[in-house]
């Protein structure tokens, strides 16, 4: 059970989390409730450093939950047209295998000739996905823990936050505004209180099932099934209001944010340049492979893109839902991505001999 304390500190960054989503929407950042978030409060762990703070983390499953209320979103998105692009996955699910080893390479390339990094350590930390497994791993396998925590984190902190400014200067006005929720979630009108606890009932059972069943990324996957299920029979709308879609980036914020606690300023220095690099290069990489597969397919270049991008998978279907950017499709793509890169890295871990420490 949460402490009257812990329960305190999170509503305090909460608030603050909310403060800064303020600054950036007036400021006409992308992104601005998850981005605002995440700096402050990134702002805070690495400048102030409150004492209060010291040994606090903050709840997952409060995240979680918020989390699952963008799988019911991103479930209210698939449509009879998503289907008819079963034909064209073939073509995209090749093209992502074949991306994932190329990230991989490229990545252990620029940790360890950039870097310095040992071989285990610039190994695990080149995963372009699967996180909390290539932690694991890497611990296992003698890696360094701190570097390799930062480098993964920072994979998706870069990646979310470069991939929306990159894509605001190309569209020419910022990404995930207000308006441009509003256009994702198909109804800027509020829900009422029936609308909201059938959401969170869907949003509760899904992640609940796929717990159960084991599915990856259980907070996302279940709730979007569930959803999905009701927007294809007609029987529920849940579409979610915006208020609603934009708590959840901020909450996926400001937990983003507080990862930068405990690290140190020169390991932080070293680890973001060469995270910027690292990053550039699999986003260069998915932009090629997402100019190929739309000549191949007729898939939307920005789509495929946004599929191939190396973030997390409720960050990447944030921006896929603000982009109105197919966010069925796109979070199909980044849950394989996790599933290949944890089969591939497994698989080259035992080819390049990087067996578990004893």
């Amino acid at each position: 059970m949460p402490t009257m304390r812990m329960i305190l500190t999170t509503a305090a960054l909460l608030a603050l989390g909310l403060a800064g989503g303020e600054v950036a929407v007036l400021l006409g950042l992308p992104m601005p409730w998850m981005l605002g978030s995440l700096a402050i409060c990134a702002g805070l762990v690495l400048l102030v450093k409150p004492r209060v703070l010291e040994g606090y983390a903050f709840p997952m499953r409060f995240r979680s939950g918020f989390v699952a209320l963008i799988g019911v979103m991103i479930g209210t998105q698939v449509t009879p047209e998503l289907l008819r692009l079963a034909g064209e996955l073939p073509w995209t699910v090749g093209g992502l295998i074949l991306f994932v080893f190329l990230a991989h390479m490229g990545n252990m390339a620029v940790f360890r000739r950039l870097g310095g990094y040992d071989r285990a350590t610039a190994f695990y930390a080149g995963t372009p996905g699967g996180l909390m497994e290539s932690i694991l791993l890497g611990e296992g396998a003698g890696a360094d823990t701190r570097i390799l925590t930062a480098q993964q984190f920072l994979r998706i902190i870069v990646t979310i936050t470069v991939l929306p400014l990159g894509l605001s200067l190309w569209m020419g006005e910022p990404v995930g505004s207000a308006a441009g929720l509003a256009l994702a979630s198909g109804d800027a009108a509020p829900a009422d209180a029936l609308g909201i606890a059938t959401i969170a009932v869907a949003a509760f059972a899904g992640m609940l099932g796929a717990k159960m069943l084991r599915l990856p990324a259980a907070q996302l996957t279940g709730p979007m099934l569930i959803a999905a299920a009701a927007t294809l029979s007609g029987v529920i709308d849940l579409h979610l209001p915006v208020w609603m879609i934009a708590a959840a980036q901020m909450v996926i914020g400001v937990s983003l944010g507080l990862r930068f606690q405990g690290l140190g300023m020169a390991l932080l220095r070293r680890s973001a340049w060469l995270s910027v690099i690292s990053v550039s290069y699999m986003l260069a990489l998915g932009a090629g492979f997402a100019a190929v597969l739309t000549a191949i397919t007729g898939l939307e270049w920005l789509h495929l893109l946004i599929s191939f991008a190396p973030g997390g998978v409720a960050e990447m279907s944030v921006i896929a839902l603000s982009l109105a950017a197919n966010p069925a499709l796109v979070s199909l793509h980044h849950i394989l991505r996790i599933l290949l890169t944890v089969v591939e890295l497994t698989l080259l871990a035992k080819v390049l001999g990087l067996k578990r420490a004893a």
